[in-house]
């Protein structure tokens, strides 16, 4: 049965080839760099950013992404630079990215304006000798599938925009601008493409009292032959520490009311050094092979520039 599983799930992988493509994370709010390199320098000091997820815990070849990032102000803060490194596993598939980060930044009104640009290599590989994979016939009598592991290098470049103030954030981004042909086969002369990946997002902090704050924030994902994707959050903020919240995402399947309910936590150790984990509860008819999806979160940000401290915890 796991072995049928895990078939199915390559299948709906080579599907979704020509939609949604990138990692999906929970808890982007701590990982803007990843959808949008305008974000690069946005605060005042550097920060350190890692992040587990584990998709469909339980379901055989499901989604596991690691993603690593850097990112620190220069030039009296005018200047941002960040790196990304990605990798993601699913099914017979495997992918590791590196992305490199530049924006420049303005003083608008109350806030700052970062116009980002971005380069990137991705590492694309497919193991179609995995023992794994069944069918109804040896998957050597098909000549329009490869044998054994096959892989390929992919550039790409992107760009995007950010803009911040103490209270409030939006940022629009195309991190990945070029349609790659990631089709090993070599009577497909059409293949499979990547798809460039266009995102939105915004936030704002809203004071109830001295030691309550909320934060609502909305990320939309869209690509080309798919539906748009929105996540819809709203966290609750304590003391300035502790965070609270959940997140509604769109999607699923046509007999589900969306695609999950996410629970989020996080807490600040230090002002330098913040934990968060998140639970997804899927709603779609992957939760009868699943028990929903896992993320863990940690952040450090150094001190500023001139070893000064940071003084309030960042939650933008």
């Amino acid at each position: 049965m796991k072995k049928i599983i895990f078939t199915l799930v390559c299948v709906m992988t080579t599907l979704i080839s020509y939609g949604q493509q990138e990692r999906q994370y929970t808890q982007f709010m701590y990982n803007k760099l990843s959808f949008n390199p305008g974000y690069a320098g946005s605060y005042e000091a550097a920060c350190l950013t890692g992040i587990y997820r584990n998709q469909w815990i339980g379901l055989d070849g499901a989604p596991r992404s690691i993603s690593l990032s850097f990112d620190a102000p220069l030039n009296n803060e005018r200047v941002g630079v960040g790196l990304n490194l990605h990798t993601n596993k699913i099914g017979i598939t495997n992918t590791v990215t590196v992305d490199g980060s530049y924006a420049y930044r303005l003083r608008l009104g109350k806030g700052t304006l970062g116009i980002g640009l971005q380069a990137s290599v991705r590492y694309f590989s497919n193991n179609y000798a995995d023992e794994r994979l069944q069918g109804t016939q040896d998957i050597g009598s098909d000549g329009g599938i490869p044998i054994g592991r096959v892989n390929k290098y992919l550039p790409n470049f992107g760009a995007g925009l950010y803009y911040q103030t103490p209270m409030f954030y939006a940022g629009f981004s195309a991190p990945r601008l070029l349609s790659n042909n990631i089709d090993f086969s070599s009577q497909n002369p059409k293949g499979g493409k990547e798809s460039s990946h266009l995102y939105a997002m915004s936030g704002v902090l809203l004071p109830i009292s001295k030691k309550v704050q909320i934060q609502p924030q909305l990320l939309v994902k869209f690509v080309s032959n798919a539906p748009v994707d929105l996540d819809f959050n709203l966290n609750f903020i304590f003391n300035k520490k502790f965070t609270v919240g959940g997140t509604y995402r769109t999607g699923g399947d046509s007999q589900s009311v969306g695609e999950s309910i996410d629970l989020i936590g996080s807490a600040f150790v230090t002002d330098n050094l913040m934990f968060g984990l998140s639970y997804d509860i899927t709603l779609s008819g992957l939760r009868d092979y699943s028990s929903g999806s896992f993320e863990a979160v940690v952040r450090y940000c150094f001190g500023k520039p001139g070893g000064e401290d940071v003084i309030n915890p960042r939650f933008f």
